[in-house]
C-alpha cells in the first residue's frame, strides 16, 4: 500500500531512492506499433531478419524514444500519494543519455531517485527525478534521464 503524505512532507523526499518499477517486456509488436505511430520504420527496429544480418545488434532494438516514453507510467511502487496534488504535468527533461540499446523481447525496469522538489510559485511544485532504465541481464543501463514533473496543487479551499 502506497503511503499518503502532504505536499509539504513530499519536499522531504529530495535525495530519496525509490523501489524499481515492475518489469516491462519490450516486444517486437510494441516496437512495430511505435515505429508506425512515429513514422520511424528503420530496419534496425522493424525487420528482425535484416537487423540480424546487417546490424551490430544481432536483431531488432527498441527506439530510444520508445524506451524513454515508458518512464511516464511505469513508476516506483512506493512513490507516495501526495494528497494535495490535483494533477501532474510532464514538464520535460534536463538531460538524457542513451547508453545501451534495448533488444526486442528484453525485460526492463525503471529506477527512480527524486533529486529535488521545489516550489515554483503558488500552488506548484517542480519535481526533478533521475530515471535509469535497467535491462535484465545487462551491466549497463539503457539510459539515464533527468525527468521534470510539475505538480499542481489543489486549491486549499476545496
Amino acid at each position: 500500500m502506497r503511503k499518503e503524505i502532504s505536499a509539504e512532507e513530499f519536499k522531504g523526499y529530495a535525495g530519496r531512492q525509490l523501489s524499481p518499477s515492475d518489469w516491462i517486456t519490450v516486444g517486437q509488436e510494441r516496437i512495430n506499433q511505435f515505429a508506425a505511430c512515429t513514422d520511424d520504420p528503420q530496419f534496425i527496429h522493424v525487420d528482425p531478419e535484416r537487423a540480424k544480418r546487417e546490424s551490430p545488434f544481432g536483431g531488432t532494438i527498441a527506439h530510444g524514444f520508445l524506451s524513454l516514453s515508458l518512464l511516464s507510467e511505469h513508476g516506483p511502487p512506493d512513490f507516495p500519494i501526495v494528497r494535495d496534488v490535483a494533477f501532474a504535468l510532464n514538464y520535460g527533461l534536463d538531460r538524457v543519455r542513451f547508453l545501451t540499446p534495448v533488444p526486442s523481447g528484453s525485460r526492463v525496469r525503471i529506477h527512480t531517485k527524486i533529486l529535488s522538489v521545489e516550489e515554483k510559485g503558488p500552488g506548484r511544485l517542480l519535481m526533478k527525478q533521475e530515471k535509469t532504465m535497467e535491462i535484465e541481464g545487462h551491466n549497463k543501463p539503457a539510459y539515464v534521464a533527468e525527468h521534470l514533473g510539475m505538480l499542481v496543487l489543489r486549491d486549499q479551499g476545496e
